[in-house]
């Protein structure tokens, strides 16, 4: 009887308790619930931060620099205090310098340059200096990036270029007058020639139409590049073949030139194809900026076969010497008649 009184009186205590146990807990819940958690970056979401940042500028930390300028220069103190223009200490480093990224920070209060990057140098030297900056002063620590760099240059390329046209045109005026053998119009019965002019349109063509449509591929391959054709994505991959079809083809183009021709007739003549190539590159590169290349390098491609096929090609052989001659007739190598 005593023992079923106690249960009784102490019943409702029981439950008064867990109901106040089972509010502070829901209160507790919810004050932790809706409390803003401190914002603490994560491994996972800097690790994020860097694959999107080397996504978008195509090098991150530990990437290598060589200063292509006369010099850089690179502060001592942290980017905050360049920002807040407060005292800054900055050290130069000259031109052929090696340097390495260390670290980047982005700081969007910055109305010049929100990022920042920390380059080292191999004595161990650190400095901040604004990206834009950085990347007019630096090229790739890549010999395939260095040539894209050197060839590129506004002023230089101009110079070059006008200098090369201008010797290259001097020299197919000099072979039209002495009627010299030249590509398209007095060739040598060989098709490597034409075959070299009709792969630098290819290329040309490719180069710019990469620039129009996949710049940032073309900045990806610029900042990690590689010759291997199949490595690449479609675009560049196409272009590297061209690239390398220019190289192979002018190799056969030479070695066919000196048997068909003299060593002192064969210099002249393949200046005049450089100068050709020279042609064909900055004419299709230009008009292909603005889609008329496209049907040009076509017609280009069909005179310069028609022409070979036509005009060109040897369609016999001499039964005395044994030489390529385009007709029958007496041979123009050693003078005897073939039937």
């Amino acid at each position: 009887m005593s023992s079923s009184n106690t249960c009784k009186r102490f019943c409702p205590i029981t439950w008064l308790s867990l109901l106040v146990m089972c509010a502070t807990w829901l209160i507790i819940a919810c004050a932790g619930k809706n409390e803003p958690s401190p914002q603490v970056p994560s491994a996972q979401q800097a690790w994020t931060d860097s694959l999107s940042f080397f996504k978008n500028r195509h090098y991150g930390q530990n990437y290598n620099f060589m200063v292509s300028a006369d010099s850089i220069a690179l502060l001592r103190q942290m980017p905050e205090e360049a920002v807040s223009n407060l005292p800054i200490d900055s050290f130069y480093v000259a031109k052929g310098e090696m340097l390495v990224v260390a670290d980047i920070r982005v700081l969007p209060n910055d109305a010049v340059d929100s990022v920042w990057v920390q380059l080292a140098k191999l004595d161990g030297e650190f400095g901040w200096i604004h990206e834009q900056q950085m990347l007019s002063r630096v090229v790739p620590d890549e010999p395939v990036s260095q040539f894209i760099s050197f060839f590129s240059n506004k002023h230089l390329s101009i110079f070059m270029w006008v200098l090369f046209f201008g010797a290259c045109a001097y020299g197919l005026l000099r072979l039209f007058r002495d009627k010299a053998p030249i590509v398209h119009f007095r060739d040598i019965p060989t098709f490597y020639p034409t075959l070299l002019t009709i792969v630098v349109a290819i290329a040309a063509t490719f180069y710019s139409s990469i620039q129009m449509f996949a710049p940032e591929r073309w900045q990806e391959f610029y900042f990690h590049p590689s010759l291997n054709p199949f490595s690449q994505p479609l675009s560049i991959g196409l272009f590297l073949f061209s690239v390398w079809g220019i190289v192979i083809v002018a190799i056969a183009a030479i070695d066919d030139s000196l048997r068909h021709l003299s060593v002192a007739e064969a210099v002249p003549y393949l200046l005049g194809v450089a100068g050709v190539c020279v042609v064909n590159y900055l004419v299709f590169t230009l008009s292909t900026l603005c889609y008329v290349g496209y049907p040009l390098l076509l017609a280009y491609i069909v005179f310069a076969v028609y022409h070979y096929l036509y005009h060109t090609r040897s369609k016999y052989v001499c039964g005395n010497c044994g030489k390529q001659i385009k007709k029958k007739g007496r041979c123009p190598h050693c003078g005897a008649v073939n039937e």
